[in-house]
């Protein structure tokens, strides 16, 4: 017979799985105690919350996340959790809405739409006038992410449409694309005051939506601009000279895995635009960092007027 768990200790947990599923974790299973007798008649017929954090990816790309998470739920181990149907605590870990939602567009709506008008951080208390999605191609194979909108993007409610915006428009024609075949998100979907850098706690609370466009979109390349992006969507603390010049495999965190047909994304760092507006000196080391990207989808740069 299953042990019985106090009101402390219920709400206790119910605020820990709560965290998680706005962290965007949300898969979780039941493992058998192990120990002792005297452990096991302790705590009876009642398994060990886990996260079930399968993310496959290169050692350099390991999550630090997932590692914090492995520690924290193994020091917690005498935190028993009953059966769903005892307890119904798990109610707050539902599916996210988009599953089982093939057509991307659809599916982006719905990640939109549980969005809302978020006030999950205290971004949306320093002024932002709207939340800024993404935009672009839904099955794009190549998507950009930026740091955080800023003041045009806040206006307008798209991301890039500024100074920063029309350097990358730039850049992606110099390509060989347009705009509207890529797709274009920020790892904070609201303006941070002053364009200050967003702080970790507010990339923590956002980018769960953003890994959830990524696993909808299922790009074949990902181009993180600036360091800010870099970073979050890595979990590595390094500077942008060791960052670039090479491909990361990427697939989104917290996000529900399982598609044969799309094995993740390769990554790509580079020059946040904005900063090549300070330092025009980089643009030419932002180029290669986009050819490598053009010669893994095969795309072949439009020929100059003179050739």
């Amino acid at each position: 017979m299953g042990s019985t768990l106090g009101p402390e200790l219920k709400r206790a947990l119910a605020e820990r799985v709560r965290y998680y599923h706005e962290l965007g974790i949300y898969d979780f299973y039941r493992r058998e105690p192990q120990g002792s007798r005297l452990a096991e008649a302790q705590l009876g017929d009642v398994g060990v919350l886990a996260a079930s954090l399968s993310a496959k990816s290169a050692s350099a790309t390991f999550s630090v996340s997932q590692l914090e998470l492995r520690e924290e739920m193994s020091a917690r181990k005498s935190a028993v959790v009953p059966a769903v149907a005892e307890e119904n605590i798990f109610e707050i870990v539902a599916p996210k809405p988009e599953y089982g939602v093939a057509d991307p567009v659809a599916a982006l709506k719905l990640i939109r739409e549980d969005l809302g008008d978020c006030t999950r951080c205290k971004l949306h208390q320093q002024g932002r006038k709207q939340i800024v999605f993404g935009v672009g191609n839904p099955r794009a194979e190549l998507m950009f992410v930026g740091e955080g909108p800023g003041a045009d993007e806040d206006a307008q409610g798209e991301p890039f449409v500024g100074r920063a915006g029309q350097l990358l428009n730039n850049m992606i024609k110099a390509m060989g694309l347009r705009r509207e075949e890529v797709y274009i998100a920020n790892i904070v979907k609201c303006r941070p005051p002053g364009n200050r850098t967003p702080e970790r706690d507010e990339c923590e609370t956002c980018s769960p939506f953003l890994m959830r466009q990524i696993a909808v979109i299922k790009p074949k390349v990902i181009v993180a601009l600036g360091a800010v992006a870099a970073k979050n969507l890595l979990a590595i603390n390094a500077p942008m000279s060791e960052l670039r010049g090479r491909f990361y495999d990427f697939k989104p965190a917290g996000v529900r895995g399982g598609d044969p047909s799309w094995p993740g994304a390769r990554l790509a760092v580079t020059y946040h635009p904005a900063f090549l507006l300070r330092d025009p000196r980089q643009k030419s080391e932002a180029w290669k960092d986009l050819q490598m990207v053009m010669k893994y989808l095969g795309i072949e740069p439009p020929k100059r007027a003179s050739e």
